[in-house]
């Protein structure tokens, strides 16, 4: 497989203008792609799409990457899709080289290769079942606001969404794809976004075909630890065991077989677990000494630490202390990872070994992609995770307590039952665990006619499990079969 623009040479058919201007043409490339049995032909839609205030001034402009192919030989309308990630402050790189894109960053599912890094074809890109448009969100990528202070009317949870709603509306209609089945696909934060545009577009007469969230997070209060709330102690757990579990910390009877022993953790966590925890002070002595020997039994930390930690272990401390003893730590996105702190002693890790192992070559390689492949020059940094964002996120009146968009999502399936959902979960993700996710799901109120309209897919690796060859496989097939079942039922 290889791009083969020797044979079939790109074509730029406008020219690109600095992406400090709000609204420009895009600047378009045409591309091929050889995969097993079949060459992909495409285009690369490159540019900025303005975001305006109620006087018709544009304040803001929004940066996104599209790749479309020939219409259909039935002439149907392709499905369109629109990808985002998540943060708040994320880039739409990692989605967009990591799984659906026609090209990906090379690589190694151990860690980081060495560099120099580069992009290499994707024979499991989503472009052979939809079209794709990756959108940046204002202050992340290229996307900037005129002034920091105009930027603090994107950087909440309502502007956000409101401003993502307009760029698919002005993308349709500057596309001329009203008439496209409509997906969108959310990734950690971007599930949230996901979930409270479902119910946002569906509002504006826009009905989606379906949604993909990857690692979820629509309920903050399964992952936010606070005094007073047990429920991400819980919802952790079985997390903590598959990460015991990958390093070889268990009792050789759970490291035979890791989904029995996450069936096992699973069920005493939701009852006795969260029986405990419930009791608070007023739990027996020998109850107690039960709990910790299970904790200990299922985390693979010790009797003591357990007991010191009050039977709540927190994700940063579990982190640092299930390896101390090699003086290695465990990453929160992707717990396969390890990392080397300054020393062992402290209670937290010094950084995030699953970011430092990704970051490098994801941005040298977009960086060189973008303006080499995509012919889209500016000398703008392109802000990949949280370094665009100049104030601090608005979370209105959910910052009082829990940010939740499931309620939106479930008004959103009421009025188009015809949508449908896919939510894809990595076993190893300690930034939004599969158990918590699926406590959300089951939380949601959602109508019993409905529930059916929900599938789920679960990988061995962590928060971006397409860094992991076979999961990358995986969630490529379980979203053709989705997508094709979504467009057909809708």
């Amino acid at each position: 497989m290889s791009d083969t623009p020797t044979r079939k040479p790109r074509r730029k058919i406008r020219g690109s203008l600095p992406a400090s201007t709000f609204d420009t043409p895009p600047v378009v490339t045409r591309h091929t792609l050889d995969l097993p049995g079949r060459t992909l032909e495409y285009s690369a839609h490159v540019g900025m799409m303005p975001m305006k205030n109620d006087n018709g001034d544009a304040e803001a402009g929004i940066f996104y990457m599209a790749y479309m192919r020939e219409a259909a030989p039935d002439g149907a309308p392709r499905p369109i899709m629109f990808s985002f990630n998540g943060g708040p402050g994320s880039a739409s790189v990692w989605l967009h080289l990591g799984a659906l894109g026609p090209k990906r960053v090379a690589t190694m599912d151990g860690g980081m290769p060495p560099p120099p890094y580069a992009v290499i074809p994707n024979e499991h890109t989503w472009l052979d079942e939809t079209d794709l448009v990756f959108i940046d969100p204002v202050g992340t990528g290229y996307s900037r606001p005129k002034t920091p202070e105009v930027g603090k009317k994107y950087w909440g949870i309502n502007g956000d969404i409101e401003s993502i709603a307009e760029f698919i509306r002005l993308f349709l209609t500057r596309f001329q794809r009203w008439s496209s089945p409509i997906f969108i696909v959310g990734e950690s934060y971007g599930t949230t976004r996901a979930a409270g545009l479902a119910g946002h577009l569906i509002n504006r007469g826009i009905a989606l075909n379906g949604i993909v969230l990857v690692s979820s997070i629509l309920n903050f209060q399964t992952a936010r630890f606070a005094k007073g709330n047990d429920l991400p102690y819980i919802l952790f757990l079985p997390t903590y065991t598959a990460t015991a579990w990958y390093h070889g910390c268990l009792a050789p009877d759970l490291q035979k077989d890791l989904k029995a022993t996450l069936r096992e953790v699973e069920a005493w966590a939701a009852e006795g677990y969260a029986t405990a925890l419930a009791k608070g002070d007023a739990l027996g002595e020998a109850e107690r000494r039960d709990v910790i020997q299970r904790l200990a039994r299922y985390t693979g930390l010790s009797e003591q630490y357990i007991d010191e930690t009050d039977l709540r272990v927190q994700i940063h401390r579990f982190c640092k202390e299930l390896l101390r003893r090699q003086k290695r730590t465990v990453g929160r996105l992707d717990s396969r990872f390890m990392g080397i702190d300054a020393i062992a002693v402290t209670e937290a890790p010094d950084y995030d070994p699953s970011i430092a192992v990704i970051m490098p070559p994801y941005t040298s390689a977009f960086n060189d992609y973008v303006r080499r492949e995509l012919e889209y020059r500016t000398d703008d940094v392109y802000q990949i995770l949280g370094t665009g964002i100049k104030s601090p996120w608005d979370w209105g009146s959910a910052g009082d307590g829990y940010p939740d968009t499931a309620d939106a999502l479930r008004s959103a399936f009421s009025k188009n039952p015809h949508m449908r959902v896919f939510v894809a979960s990595g076993y190893f993700d300690l930034a939004t665990p599969y158990f918590a996710t699926e406590y959300t799901l089951s939380h949601m109120g959602l109508d019993p006619e409905l529930r059916g309209n929900i599938t789920t897919g679960y990988y061995e690796a962590g928060h971006m499990m397409y860094v992991h060859g076979e999961s990358l496989a995986r969630l490529k097939e379980d979203v053709s079969r989705f997508v094709e079942g979504s467009v057909r039922k809708g």
